[in-house]
């Protein structure tokens, strides 16, 4: 991309990719906001030319290690992750915020993303009695585990994160993924603003679900600030971004900080039944 002449990254999707590429892009000065990539040290670490649309991991993970520490008071809870930038950063704040909260985990298990059977690391978590698992990791391995845990006869409960936001979930997991939760910002299909791109897409076939409004957003704060400035100079447009300045997107009014994150980024809970997801505001 950056032979190409490209000046503006609106990605990538994962934080594995995003904060290797982001130094590459930094000599270059090409301008990346990432819709979907949540590990602080992205922008924690990063240079001028990065920022983001989505929430940290910092602040997802505050919210499930609370719901832990509140509704497994004195039961058992596992914490997995698949060793990835997201899904160890994510699996890590969960754990840091529940421990904080008075649970202490009985078991930390990493596992090997891509592979099809965790039959093994499955009846680790069913021979040691766990009530709940967190998963720190993509929506691929987290069915075919909840797959297996509901074959080996565990009721434990599957919690997640913001990767799980994909139908194609229930499509690996089957009848296993009813009840299971995962947190995610509030649902921007339902937004007003973003109302007009949502009939958009679905008149060309798509529904926009997960991080396809977070993407569009992307490209217009780009838009935003690039007029606002009155230049193709992304250091001037980098700056306009971090300093405060509100821009109008299909997910509201969004903000961002001096490191290029969003300033008040909010979660909430989801559920999978008959087929796919929907906000659930019972669950807190």
């Amino acid at each position: 991309m950056a032979s190409k002449g490209v000046q503006f990254v609106a990605g990538h999707l994962c934080s594995g990719s995003s904060i290797p590429a982001s130094k590459i892009y930094l000599e270059e000065n090409i301008l990346q906001i990432t819709p979907a990539s949540t590990n602080p040290k992205f922008t924690d670490e990063g240079g001028w030319n990065v920022a983001r649309v989505c929430g940290r991991d910092d602040a997802q993970g505050a919210v499930a290690g609370a719901f832990l520490a509140k509704n497994y008071a004195g039961k058992k809870v596992a914490i997995i992750d698949d060793k990835s930038a997201y899904g160890k950063g994510l699996a890590d704040e969960t754990r840091k915020a529940m421990n904080a909260a008075g649970l202490t985990e009985v078991l930390n298990e990493s596992y090997n993303p891509g592979e099809k059977d965790y039959s093994a690391l499955v009846s680790k978590m069913k021979d040691a009695g766990v009530d709940a698992v967190y998963v720190g990791g993509y929506h691929t391995e987290g069915a075919l585990i909840l797959k297996q845990m509901r074959e080996q006869g565990s009721k434990a409960q599957m919690l997640s994160g913001d990767s799980m936001n994909n139908a194609e979930f229930w499509t690996i997991a089957g009848e296993a993924a009813t009840g299971m939760i995962f947190t995610f910002a509030p649902e921007p299909r339902n937004f007003p603003e973003a109302k007009a791109i949502v009939e958009k897409f679905k008149a060309d076939g798509y529904d926009p679900e997960g991080y396809t409004l977070y993407t569009y957003a992307a490209f217009e704060m780009y838009k935003q600030a690039a007029e606002a400035v009155g230049s193709k100079d992304n250091k001037k447009i980098a700056e306009w971004l971090r300093a405060g300045n509100p821009m109008k997107t299909v997910l509201g009014e969004l903000k961002l900080d001096a490191k290029g994150d969003i300033v008040g980024a909010k979660y909430v809970w989801y559920k999978f039944a008959n087929g796919t997801y929907a906000e659930d505001p019972s669950i807190q």
